[in-house]
Parts: C-alpha cells; structure tokens; sequence
C-alpha cells in the first residue's frame, strides 16, 4: 500500500502488509497492498507474491492476517510532531498510515474481574467460582483454582507469589499460591463480615474490613495471629502505606471526628494517632516517593486538601473556593511533586509541593481557541467503501480496517479514524440535571503518565473529550474528542502513552507524536474496560463477558524534549 504524507507529495513509499517492511514502488500511478518478495515474511505462507505494478482487487481481504489464533489489528496514525526538517507549515501537521504491528488473541470468557500480575507474567482471571491464572505470553492456562463461592474480588500480592480472592457473601477470603498449587488459606470472619480485602507490602499479611466498617483486622500468613483496628473509616479507601512499606496510615472516625492512625507494618503496633482537620475524610495517600508527606481530602461538601507529616503535623492546607461542591479526583504524580486536584467546578489544579503553592489551573472550556499549540484530534466515522475510494482517489495510504471474523464481502462495515481538526473548535457537552444528587459534572478522571510530565483529564459534563496536558510546559498538548462517551483510559506504565475505550469495537491511542484509532478485529466485541501490563507490551481489553490480550510495539522513538520528572528527583 501507498503511504502519503502530508507536505510530502513528492513521497510515495510502499510498506508490506505483513512484516510492515518500506519499500520503493515499481510504479506509483495506483495504489496496490503488496507482500515483499521474501513471501511470508516470517508471518504465514503466502501462496504467491502480489506485483506491485499490478492492482490487488482483493487487497482489504489480503490485508487480514491470522496466524496461530492471533489476528492483527490496524491503526491509522495522525502524527503531531511537527519538525523543521521537513519545514512543514506551522498551521499542518504530519499525517501519516502505517501498519499497526498489534496483535489480537482469541477471547476468553470472565466474570468481571481480570488482573496483571505486579511482575508482567501471569493474568488472573475470574469466571464465576473459578480462578484462571494464565500465562501472559502465550495466554495458556497455568493454574486453575475452584473457591468456595462466587468471587467478588481479586487482588494480586505484590511479590506476584500469591493471589486472594474475595468471597464477600460468605466472608470468607481465599488465597492461593501459584508456584505451591497445594498451598492454600481461608479467612473467615463470621458474623462480622467482610466488604474488602488487600494485601500488606511484604505479601505476608491480609488486611480486611468488616460490615459496617465496625474493625479493619491484619491478618497474618506466617503466625496465623492477627490484629484489630478499630473503626476504619471506609471499606476499600483510606489505608495507604508508603512506598517502601514500612508504615501504614488508616483513617478512622470516632467521637464525629476523623482520625489518622500510624502503623508499623513490621509488628503491626501503633505509632500514633492524630486528628484530621476534615468534616468527612473522604480518602489519604502517602507520597510516591518518600514517607514524609501524606495527602488527606475532603468529601465533596467542602473543598479542602491538606497534607501532614507522619508525626501529625499540619504542613499545607488548600481550599480553591469556599461554596459549591468541592474535590472530585486527587492524585499524586510518580515523581512525588504535584498533587493533582480536579474538582466539581470543571478545574484541575497542581499542587507544587516543593513550594507548598498551585502551580498552574487547567480548566476545560465548552470551545478551545487559539492561539494554542495544542492539536485536537476528532474521530470520523465513514463506510468502509467510501474510505477506499477516497483512499484510492487521493493516493494515499489504503490501510485501514482488516475484516472482522464472521465478516463478509457484503457486510456494511464501517472504520473510525482521528481527523486533525482546526482550532476553535467546539466540545460537545451535556448539561447536568439539577434535579439529581452526584451531578456528572468535573473531572471524575484524571491520571499522570509514568514520567509526570503528561496528565489527562476528563471532564463528565464532557465525556466524549480527553484532555492531554503539558506540565513541562503547562499547557494543553492535545484534546481527542470521540462519537462516545469515554468508559476507560489509562497510561502505558512505562512509556508516555494513552489508551482509551468508548464501549465501540475500537482502541485508541495517543503518543507525543500522534494518535491512532485501531479497529478490532473480533466479531461483536466492544471494550468497555482496558488495563495495562505493568512492563507495558500488552493490554488488556473487557467486554461485558469476555475479554482479549492486545500485544502492542515497544516504542522506540520518544519525542527528544520530552521531560522526565522522575529522572530530576531522582
């Protein structure tokens, strides 16, 4: 196929469907997908190669790949990266197709909850009463675990050694190991119930909440003994132990008021309990990078964060605005600098904890203007037929969508691709109902990309919108605006790269240089979740009963100005 590049007319280069291999075209007065000469290129057997000089009538089936259980997927890449090299006008970007190189696996049946281990090697997968722990690399079943009830959570230990399962109808918690299938745990707490679940650290300690938030108990692996909290304050929120594990901070109420208790993870004893200054604690967060700072907010009647030091002290206190409901999202950047806040009136802020001061406020107008180096990209749907014809008319890139299985000839399929749009442009919006309580207004998604120099929002009056935003420099870098309300996002863990759902039976994705929307190609599949590998090669994608692992390239060429936060702390 043919690859046009925007300000490049002169440049015509062919790339081989299958091993994505460039190549220079024997004519360039049509457009033709073409295998290079090598045949199968190390993917399949090729019954014969196509001329490029001549015209393959039966390209968008020849452009399907299957290999082994494994179809790939295609993208196409609107790329921002402006360059002087090529002296592209400041007012275009570069467009640009290309082969995807992402894989599909078969799908597999679930129950709802799927779960990478912490090390990359295994995924956990619930279906009903039954625990599949799967190889991540070939996706074969390596253990299979039967629990006493329907599992209602999962949670990996974070030496990726064992694996609990929460029975919360029954209270009961099983673990299991996965190198020791013999080995196996119950707890069981009886009348007082259990709502939540998680590991300690050191993999060796069960922590579990009760009904009505009455006792959080440590429960232990090694001496089968356990300790009492009193109290918690939430079921699932308001425990957070700093990174490397030694302490614990648990919120708990008494007496109307809100309290912090201070635990040695070591022998689980107390180290002190202060009082919040909180009308109602709504969570708490110790610092990513070190165990000096702790992060309390309010619930959303009030705006207030403040942050503390382990020995109670009080060592910043912020409140944009006094009327109106308050925070919504809060979360600290990898680097342990900003604390992001979002908020109900539409407004993330950062928090510079270095100087204890609001760096900068991000908020998310109903139209972006310019001036703005800031590139939005807006999804199009088309006929597939009408993309081709364009495609071939205009001599670009035919590459695309590969056909679905189950598809035929005569299906109306339809692709989705990203168009650069030009600014000002208008983000759609709904108005909340006044009438209603948890209005879906502010930002209710917010994440910081594994390097902090990128964070991305989403603004629930807007919900088809994600908006991409520049620390380094702090400014907005990209807005994507799509068809459908935004389900799921989430960052590359290593990487700086975004990959999104709508609930539609496509994947998108944004780097510095560009975005790509990628058409699956399953048959009646819609990704409503996605969740990362933590070494970032593959992805996970969840229908609403089944599920499938995406193997996506390694990047290799990060944008050179690209800031690295964590590098300077370090």
């Amino acid at each position: 196929m043919f690859v046009s590049f925007a300000g490049l007319v002169s440049v015509d280069i062919c790339v081989c469907v299958s091993c994505s291999n460039w190549h220079a075209p024997a004519s360039s007065a049509f457009v033709s997908l073409m295998w290079c000469e090598r045949g199968s290129c190390g993917i399949g057997e090729v019954a014969e190669a196509c001329d490029d000089s001549q015209r393959d009538e039966e390209g968008e089936d020849a452009a399907w790949i299957y290999e082994g259980g494994a179809r790939r997927g295609s993208q196409v890449w609107v790329n921002a990266r402006r360059t002087s090299r090529y002296k592209l006008p400041k007012a275009r970007v570069q467009v640009k197709g290309e082969q995807s190189g992402m894989e599909f696996s078969d799908t597999y049946k679930h129950s709802g909850h799927i779960l990478f281990s912490p090390d990359a090697r295994f995924l956990a997968v619930a279906v009903d009463y039954r625990l599949v722990i799967r190889d991540v690399a070939s996706l074969k079943v390596v253990q299979l675990y039967s629990c006493l009830d329907k599992i209602s959570y999962v949670e990996w230990a974070p030496d990726s050694e064992y694996i609990l399962c929460g029975l919360f109808k029954k209270a009961m918690v099983q673990a299991w190991s996965v190198s020791q299938p013999e080995w196996t745990c119950k707890i069981d707490d009886g009348a007082a119930g259990i709502t939540h679940a998680r590991w300690s650290p050191d993999s060796r300690h069960i922590l579990t909440t009760s009904d009505f938030q009455l006792r959080l108990t440590v429960w232990s692996l090694v001496s089968t003994a356990c300790v009492h909290v009193p109290w918690p304050k939430h079921g699932s929120r308001a425990v957070a132990f700093t990174k490397d594990g030694m302490f614990a901070a648990i919120a708990t109420r008494r007496d109307c008021r809100d309290y912090i208790n201070m635990l040695a993870c070591r022998g689980w004893e107390s180290m002190g309990t202060f009082g919040a200054d909180t009308i109602d604690l709504a969570d708490l967060e110790w610092s990513p990078t070190d165990s000096n700072n702790i992060a309390v907010w309010d619930s959303p009647l009030e705006y207030k964060v403040l942050i503390y030091s382990p020995d109670g002290r009080c060592l910043f206190k912020y409140s944009a605005y006094g009327n109106g409901l308050g925070l919504k999202t809060v979360s600290w950047s990898p680097c342990g600098q900003f604390l992001g806040c979002g908020s109900y009136d539409q407004v993330v802020r950062a928090l510079n904890l270095l100087t204890f001061k609001p760096v900068v406020e991000f908020s998310h107008p109903f139209a972006v203007k310019g001036p703005s180096n800031a590139v939005v990209f807006k999804e199009i749907e088309e006929p597939y037929s009408v993309h081709m014809q364009s495609m071939l008319m205009n001599g670009s890139s035919g590459f695309g969508d590969q056909p679905r299985v189950g598809d035929s000839p005569g299906d109306n399929r339809t692709r989705v691709r990203y168009a650069v749009a030009e600014v000002p442009v208008s983000v759609p919006s709904q108005k909340p109902a006044p009438d209603k309580p948890n209005p879906k207004q502010g930002i209710g998604l917010m994440a910081w990309s594994a390097g902090s120099h990128y964070v991305f929002t989403r603004n629930d009056n807007m919900p088809t919108a994600l908006w991409i935003w520049d620390i380094a420099r702090l400014e907005l870098a990209a807005l994507l605006i799509h068809k459908d309300p935004i389900r799921a996002a989430a960052w590359d863990p290593i990487y700086p790269r975004v990959a999104i759902c709508t609930g539609t039976p496509h994947l998108y994705m944004w780097t510095p240089s560009g975005a790509a929307c990628v058409n699956i190609p399953l048959n009646h599949f819609v990704v409503s979740d996605l969740k990362w590998n933590p070494d970032g090669t593959s992805l996970v994608l969840k229908d609403r009963e089944a599920f499938c692992c995406t193997f996506v390239p390694v990047l290799s060429e990060l944008e050179v100005d690209d800031v690295d936060f964590n590098d300077e702390a370090s």
